[in-house]
């Protein structure tokens, strides 16, 4: 339980700044659910990988900055991922 436990985050961030932030919230306890356009972040297949085996779902920097969240894929276009939104 962190300062932030009562808070819940929609995390529609990508690449930098956004993902950053929304970790930060998240390691103070912020429950922090990150939602993902079909096919994932763009920062998914960034290196570096785990033992330099290119797994493109899992590169180092998305792991960092998106720990201790929670994630969904949903297409926002879509009318039924927006309702489920």
């Amino acid at each position: 339980m962190g300062a932030l436990s009562d808070l819940r985050v929609i995390d529609l961030t990508q690449v930098l700044a956004g993902p950053y932030c929304t970790m930060l919230l998240a390691d103070m306890g912020a429950d922090v659910v990150k939602v993902e356009r079909p096919g994932g972040d763009l920062i998914r297949s960034n290196p570096p990988f785990v033992d330099d085996a290119e797994d493109e779902a899992y590169g180092g920097y998305f792991q960092s900055v998106n720990r201790n969240k929670r994630s969904l894929e949903l297409d926002l276009g879509d009318s039924e991922d927006r309702a489920d939104f």
